[in-house]
């Protein structure tokens, strides 16, 4: 009972840290609330549930090889690198005129599940934090395993979602000339995540 109190505390803790940490998918969290409202933000919220079970299950299975496999990493990060450069573009080319567009035409979740599985970070996070945890976890019991699997994603998806409340509020309550700046100035920093993870596949290569 100790070791399981203690392993659901260590995933609540990591999927604050994790949640909260600013990277491509919370920018578009954001972005995307601010455009479309607080239901595509809570889209993007999910994506992690979809893109990180191919990537717990390899990293379980791969942690030796893929953590030493640079190449990998690299070519991982050119393409979300060029990915973000696309979402980028289409925030900084943001209008007016774009708001309000139905859901079903902004493909918003389909956004955060590539923008998070072109990341390598979840890659790097599951294959010297994650996976490793969950293998000791499971020298326990598989009860302990899937208490920190259940408290990390609680507060992976719980923070963001909470971001998207938040946002969708202060977008009411803001001009429309105003969010329409801050979606540009969000299509600017996610230029810069793309800039990061362009080096980053340089520094894995070379």
């Amino acid at each position: 009972m100790h070791e399981n109190i203690i392993y659901l505390s260590s995933g609540l803790f990591l999927g604050l840290i994790a949640g909260i940490f600013p990277g491509p998918l919370l920018t578009l969290v954001v972005s995307e609330t601010f455009k479309f409202g607080q239901k595509e933000g809570i889209k993007l919220a999910l994506a992690p549930l979809i893109t990180d079970l191919p990537i717990v299950l390899a990293s379980c299975f791969l942690i030796a090889s893929l953590a030493n496999n640079d190449i990998i990493l690299g070519i991982i990060a050119i393409c979300g690198g060029v990915f973000l450069l696309f979402l980028a573009y289409e925030n900084i080319r943001y209008k007016s005129s774009e708001a309000g567009l139905e859901s079903k035409n902004t493909r918003t979740l389909q956004k955060g599940i590539i923008a998070n599985f072109l990341n390598p970070h979840p890659y790097i996070f599951w294959i010297l934090i994650g996976a490793p945890t969950i293998a000791k976890a499971n020298e326990i019991s598989l009860l302990t395993a899937v208490l920190f699997l259940l408290g990390f994603y609680f507060m992976l998806i719980g923070s963001k979602t909470v971001l998207a409340l938040l946002t969708g509020k202060m977008k009411n309550i803001l001009q429309q000339k105003t969010f329409v700046i801050i979606i540009r100035v969000l299509g600017v920093t996610l230029l810069l995540f793309a800039i990061v993870l362009f080096r980053e596949a340089v520094n894995y290569i070379l």
